[in-house]
């Protein structure tokens, strides 16, 4: 703890670290240190426990610490803060089965230590189980470490909006916009119940330690009010400002709107970096609705950057330097011209011959010189053909995030493939798969070629069969998985042709970690580093693209792109050192003082990407797993996002284009 800093400017103790596994990493460690002390004196550790994907990684450090380092849970008591209600504890959807799954059957903790509100129980018997659970925690001698997550509305637990701080142990009715976050893990709104049990605020508060986590982007307006503005009922989890004991953990992303990471001008005196500059006069510039080069000494005064125009004043200087330094981003070549075809670049075979491999299969692509640390990109002449490895998590991510760039980049001469890590069937729709069996049935038959056959008839036949037997939350059988998969497949062929690219250079990688049938993934699995560093080294790429949208809801975004990362430094050793470039998906886009890259699109060009995004007609319309509360079709979220950048760079009174698609150079450590 020594070594870490609370955040400024905040009403409860908040830590920033690293990512959301060093803060998994450091609640595990304060955990450890309790268990352990307790064990030596002969007494019990209670712990309050969360569900969802936020404490995954916690769960996970946990189980490591008692099979790698003898961390003993056999004195460890166990209370959950909640349970969808009513809930069968058999099902994939009670917090009961989950609990197990990722925590309790792979640690020594007793059946009888373990206490989870009871989702089974019925109507007339739920009043009194609430104030035994309360009871039960009483008798344990209270709770030591409550472990927190947050939901968009604020709540902890399901202390939803209208909670009141004096609330126990209740049956509740759940928002929806609760629910429609729990809607993917669902299959659909309309199979989440309305209803849960859960503890209440008082007794959350009643914790002698509390930790709560919150991780990505998509967590940061809500991580703001609860620990910057007043207490307030509808924000439960703004109450934990009454207790000196609550921490706030978060990574990088859900810190983003606090006022010291965001605004740190306006909390102290800062350490003026390039990066700091450009973020402050970035947001000074678009505050006041001048562009960077009309900015003058009042505008900083009169916005808490005093000390910056002291520093590197006047304003007229500093404006300019990160006037040039933002047109250095704007990249219409982003692997660089091609004058003429040459021979693709031999593999290297060691470190000797890195440096005249990589010459010839990159450019210099460098702008002028600025003065803030700029991303290689696009701009240079009499380059060669580039090999272009695009990582796609999902069958459409490609298209919807970077559909763009990837056909500027075919039609200026590389040439691109597209690897799709997942099979992303989970987001077919069953009517979907329905329609697909039934054309195959009607093909094979019309061209006289008999159906698949088996004890158990066609596969039209076993196909159906299950989807009408089919519960309204069961997963797919592996046969409907494959169905599922063939149609994202044949989807992102479709739409990779759209781009230019022709099937062959789309590999399909079906990683390990995605086979589960749900929206829950497994951890990353070693063969699916092996095989994307073989892609990487069969391929031998100059620049590659990686989904860096690490807030992704369903955490597939964040899987794959630790994947890449880890074979990217597996590969390097060997003399494979290829650009790595992040982009963003649906849901959110770089910062305008972050973007590194930014790719000009014509209207013709937005349109082609529309039609590549078009293609994949199992997402068109509505898609099963939208994420958040947009309800906007992904072609419709790609087409905002590019054209507000555009404005945005406009804005800044840079030159203007009519859409612009952002990246960011992966900076390895």
């Amino acid at each position: 703890m020594s070594a870490l800093q609370y955040l400024p400017h905040t009403r409860i103790k908040t830590l920033k670290l690293a990512s959301a596994v060093a803060a998994a990493k450091h609640v595990a460690s304060e955990i450890d240190k309790l268990i352990r002390a307790r064990n030596a004196a002969g007494k019990n550790t209670v712990l309050g426990l969360a569900t969802g994907s936020t404490p995954v990684g916690l769960y996970r450090e946990l189980i490591r610490l008692h099979k790698e380092e003898g961390l003993d849970f056999s004195r460890v008591v166990t209370f959950n803060l909640d349970e969808y209600y009513p809930m069968p504890r058999e099902s994939q959807h009670s917090y009961f089965r989950w609990m197990h799954e990722t925590l309790f059957n792979h640690i020594n903790v007793k059946w009888d230590n373990i206490h989870i509100p009871d989702g089974t129980l019925k109507p007339n018997e739920v009043d009194a189980a609430c104030a035994a659970y309360e009871e039960k925690i009483q008798a344990a001698g209270g709770i030591d470490i409550q472990i927190l997550g947050i939901g968009r509305t604020g709540h902890i637990a399901f202390n939803e909006p209208g909670s009141p701080q004096n609330s126990r142990t209740r049956l509740v009715t759940l928002d929806s916009i609760t629910r429609r976050d729990a809607a993917d893990g669902f299959f659909g709104e309309k199979n989440v119940p309305h209803h849960a049990i859960t503890m209440g605020v008082a007794t959350i508060l009643e914790a002698r330690r509390i930790y709560m986590m919150a991780f990505g982007e998509h967590k940061a307006g809500i991580v703001y009010k609860a620990v910057e503005q007043p207490p307030t009922e509808a924000v439960s989890a703004s109450f934990l400002q009454e207790r000196k004991e609550a921490v706030v953990v978060l990574d990088e992303a859900a810190a983003s709107e606090l006022t010291a990471i965001k605004l740190p001008w306006e909390v102290g005196p800062c350490a003026w970096t390039p990066e700091l500059v450009r973020k402050a006069v970035v947001a000074l510039s678009l505050t006041v609705k001048k562009g960077l080069q009309k900015l003058n000494d009042d505008d900083f005064r009169d916005h808490h950057l005093y000390e910056l125009l002291r520093e590197k004043g006047p304003a007229e200087q500093i404006g300019e330097a990160v006037f040039h330094d933002r047109m250095a981003t704007i990249k219409p070549y982003p692997a660089g011209r091609v004058d003429q075809p040459t021979p693709p670049a031999p593999l290297p075979e060691g470190r000797g011959e890195k440096e005249t491999a990589r010459a010839e299969n990159t450019s210099n692509t460098s702008l002028p010189s600025s003065p803030f640390p700029s991303g290689r990109g696009a701009g240079g002449v009499g380059s060669a053909p580039k090999t272009i490895l695009v990582f796609s998590p999902h069958p459409d991510d490609d298209v919807i995030s970077m559909g763009g760039t990837i056909i500027r980049l075919v039609e200026q001469g590389h040439k691109v493939y597209i690897a799709y890590m997942t099979s992303g069937n989970v987001a077919v729709f069953d009517h979907d798969a329905r329609r697909f069996v039934d054309f195959i049935d009607e093909f094979l038959q019309a061209f006289g070629n008999p159906a698949e056959q088996s004890s158990a008839g066609t596969i039209k036949e076993r196909v159906y069969a299950f989807l009408d037997a089919k519960k309204p939350t069961e997963p797919d059988t592996p046969e409907v998985r494959k169905v599922k998969s063939v149609i994202r497949a044949t989807e992102a062929r479709a739409g990779a042709l759209v781009c230019g690219i022709p099937p062959e250079q789309c590999e399909f990688m079906d990683l390990r970690f995605y086979h589960t049938g749900t929206k829950t993934k497994k951890p990353i699995h070693e063969k699916d580093i092996e095989d994307i560093v073989d892609l990487l080294k069969r391929l031998n790429p100059a620049q590659v693209y990686v989904a860096g949208e690490l807030s992704d809801p369903h955490g597939t975004h964040r899987i794959c792109a630790e994947a890449i990362f880890t074979a990217v430094r597996q590969v390097r050793p060997a003399g494979f050192d290829p650009d790595v470039w992040l982009y963003k998906g649906a849901w959110e886009e770089w910062e305008p003082h972050e973007i590194e890259m930014a790719v000009p699109l014509s209207p013709e060009v937005l349109e082609k990407k529309k039609q590549a995004i078009f293609r994949h007609q199992s997402q068109k319309d509505r898609a099963m797993f939208p994420g958040g509360t947009d309800r906007r079709e992904f072609w419709q979220r790609a087409e905002a996002r590019n054209l507000a950048t555009a404005r945005t760079y406009d804005a800044l009174g840079l030159p203007e284009y009519f859409a612009l698609e952002a990246f960011v150079k992966w900076k390895d450590g």
